[in-house]
């Protein structure tokens, strides 16, 4: 399965430019639920969400409908990496136990800082906190580029973690598009190329960037050969100001459905309101 979706859904500068005019909060998941069937939760980066609000987003969404969780910043931010891993990696492993529950828990994804570079306790630090999540799926994101090696994706195969390739600005120590994969998850998150803004910006200026379409389709060949090694992936856009990752998101679903005809009837996000896409011709759009 192909899930494509995008970073959060809660943003109130997405009334009007994805959401109807007057959309109120408590409606938006269900609303975003009609046109994607899967969902990164930024929200727990910043704190461990309650489990009455994960059983809540669960309820309100169908069967199919997939989540990822953000691993709080207190876990993937040690000011040191000889420290134990801290309790809000046990804290969040409770707290979505209603999603496991339900059947919805994609993974919970670590995203890790540019500064956390690849020397042997931070390796052994990778390793601890993925363990600390055992029983649910783990995706680990890396943000400096010495990660990109070989060795990486050993460790994380070894450990049954997935890795996740990213779509950001052509910067030194930054990590090059991929199309890697070391678990039964795969994943991918377009983080926009906002050159200008990423070292000095703020988490909506960062990411303040809308993909035109010739940007997106090298990632069509991308995703379907993370796909072809995993059980499920996920594509996730985090450009999220002005609503420009549900754009994103929506524009290479259309992508993915025309290149690949029968792959895209298993690529689960859809128009608002309309059923899930069938199977098309090889090369064919839908109608």
């Amino acid at each position: 399965m192909i899930y494509v979706g995008t970073c959060g859904f809660s943003y109130r500068d997405w009334i009007g430019a994805f959401y109807p005019p007057k959309t109120k909060s408590a409606e938006m998941l269900p609303f975003y639920a009609r046109s994607f069937r899967a969902v990164e939760i930024d929200s727990s980066y910043y704190g461990v969400p309650h489990p009455r609000t994960v059983a809540s987003m669960a309820a309100r969404t169908p069967p199919e409908f997939r989540f990822s969780f953000k691993i709080p910043q207190t876990v993937t931010h040690p000011p040191d990496a000889s420290l134990r891993v801290h309790p809000d990696a046990g804290a969040l492993l409770e707290s979505v136990e209603p999603m496991v529950s339900a059947g919805k828990l994609a993974c919970v994804l670590a995203q890790f800082p540019n500064s956390f570079k690849p020397e042997e306790e931070r390796e052994e630090y990778v390793r601890r906190v993925v363990e600390a999540f055992e029983g649910v799926p783990v995706v680990v994101e890396f943000r400096n580029r010495l990660w990109q090696r070989p060795e990486t994706i050993e460790l994380l195969r070894a450990l049954g973690a997935g890795y996740c390739n990213v779509d950001m600005p052509p910067i030194d120590r930054l990590l090059a598009p991929s199309s890697d994969a070391s678990g039964p998850v795969g994943y991918v998150r377009f983080h926009g190329r906002n050159s200008k803004m990423w070292w000095r910006g703020s988490s909506v200026t960062r990411y303040d960037y809308l993909y035109a379409p010739e940007e997106l389709v090298p990632w069509t060949d991308r995703i379907a050969e993370i796909e072809a090694q995993t059980r499920d992936t996920y594509a996730f856009f985090n450009n999220h100001a002005n609503g420009h990752a549900a754009r994103n998101a929506e524009m290479i679903v259309s992508m993915l459905d025309e290149r690949y005809g029968e792959l895209s009837a298993q690529v689960v996000a859809h128009a608002a309101g309309d059923a899930p896409k069938q199977a098309t011709l090889p090369g064919m759009p839908d109608a």
